[in-house]
Parts: structure tokens; C-alpha cells; sequence
């Protein structure tokens, strides 16, 4: 992280790597030398959530999207397939400025095609639906999202954005809406849940109901990817099960 730091304070644009977990270990380096310092520092947050199977607590970041939220001036982003995370990397390479990824260990399913084009601080809105159930998925979950609401008349966005994040948007969706579900492989404590809870209070949007989807006040183990998404709630089966 220092020599991120030196890097980018020299005039390139480094970008750091290593497990999610292990990165936010060194919160108080990453708040330093890289938010305080406005450092144009790329880091590369990988094996995020209880996704990553078998390693179990120790290398699951589970909490590193919350705490990152909260550094002034840090953008944070959690890319759902690779599609997305080579769009992600040209703005942020455009960009200067700190910015973290959050990414994956397990390989992801395809959501979007070649077409996509990745807007900072919007939602992607994949599928749009008429119950008034609005599903929030980011990273490695989309697909659970995207497979859930296969046979369901719900509206299903991507937040790759997870910080800016869009307000504007949030006000959008609300129209017609009763109910919103988030879902993330990371706490539910200052997660993309939190965020979504933040905009709708500070926009007073009443009548509608929040459902956060992901891990509750506890550390993962290890476990299949699959065994471990359907214990947490967030697999396809158990996503279906409340739309």
C-alpha cells in the first residue's frame, strides 16, 4: 500500500492487488497514505464474501465494501462478470482518484454482452418488471438475482456502483414500488443494503419495504460456494423464495 501510494504520488497509476480480507487489514495505511493523501491508488480487493467456498473466514472479505465506503473521496466498485470489471478498469484508469474493486474468486457467469458500457455512480438496470418488487444484486450474486427472476415479473438492477452511489435512481425505482430487496456476499451491515436504506430514509420514500439480503452479525466458514449462498439466503433458491 505505501509504495501504491509513493507510485501514484510520483505520477503513475499503480494498481495493487491482494484478498479483500488481507488489503483491509491495513485499514489505517489505506486511510492514510491513500485516502487522506487523495492518492491515485487502484486496489484490487479479490476472494470477496463466503463465495470463495472451502478457505473459509479467514480469507473471506466480508466486511472490506463497508469499511472502504466509508473513506472520503474512495470510489468503490463491485463489478458482476468480466464484462464489467474491463469497463470498470478503462474509467478508472481515465479516472484520478483512489478507487477499490471488489472482486471474486470463482469464476461468474456472463450477464452482459460486449455492448455494455459501465457509468459511474448509475444503476444497471437489467430487467424491468410490474409487481413492484425491485431486486438489488451486486458482484458475484447477480447471477443468483438474474436466476431467480427468471420466472418472476420483478424488476432486477446491478449496482456496480457501490459508491457514488445512485440516488437518483433509487427515487426512479420507487415509483410504483412496495417492495426492495438487496442482495450481497458481504455483512448486511454497510453493505449496498445500508446504502439503499441511507437513500431511502434521507429521501423520506414511504410505503416501501427493505429486505436485506446477505451475511447476519456472524464470520462465514467453510463450504461449497453453493452450500454456503443457500445457508446465507442468497442463493437463486432461497432469493425466488421471497419474490
Amino acid at each position: 500500500i505505501g509504495t501504491g501510494a509513493g507510485l501514484a504520488l510520483s505520477g503513475h497509476i499503480p494498481f495493487i492487488c491482494s484478498f479483500g480480507a488481507f488489503l483491509t487489514g491495513r485499514y489505517d495505511q489505506i486511510r492514510m497514505s491513500v485516502s487522506y493523501a487523495r492518492a491515485n491508488v487502484k486496489i484490487i480487493g479479490t476472494h470477496s464474501g463466503v463465495g470463495i467456498g472451502d478457505d473459509g473466514h479467514s480469507q473471506m472479505g466480508l466486511e472490506d465494501a463497508g469499511l472502504m465506503r466509508g473513506l472520503p473521496g474512495m470510489t468503490v466498485l463491485q463489478p458482476c462478470d468480466e464484462i464489467e470489471t474491463r469497463e470498470m478498469m478503462k474509467w478508472a484508469v481515465a479516472y484520478h482518484g483512489p478507487v477499490y474493486f471488489r472482486l471474486t474468486r470463482q469464476n461468474l457467469t456472463p450477464v452482459h454482452d460486449e455492448s455494455y458500457k459501465f457509468n459511474i455512480g448509475k444503476f444497471d438496470v437489467l430487467k424491468r418488471g410490474n409487481s413492484g418488487v425491485v431486486l438489488f444484486g451486486t458482484g458475484g450474486v447477480l447471477q443468483e438475482c438474474v436466476k431467480a427472476a427468471a420466472s418472476k415479473d420483478v424488476t432486477v438492477v446491478n449496482v456496480g456502483s457501490v459508491k457514488p452511489f445512485d440516488h437518483e435512481g433509487v427515487t426512479a425505482l420507487a415509483k410504483g414500488a412496495k417492495l426492495f430487496v438487496s442482495v450481497e456476499d458481504h455483512y448486511t451491515t454497510s453493505g449496498i443494503g445500508s446504502a439503499l436504506a441511507e437513500s431511502m430514509a434521507e429521501q423520506g420514500l414511504a410505503g416501501i419495504k427493505l429486505k436485506r439480503l446477505g451475511v447476519h452479525e456472524q464470520f462465514g466458514e467453510s463450504g461449497e460456494p453453493a452450500e454456503l449462498y443457500d445457508m446465507h439466503g442468497i442463493s437463486a433458491k432461497k432469493i425466488a423464495e421471497l419474490l
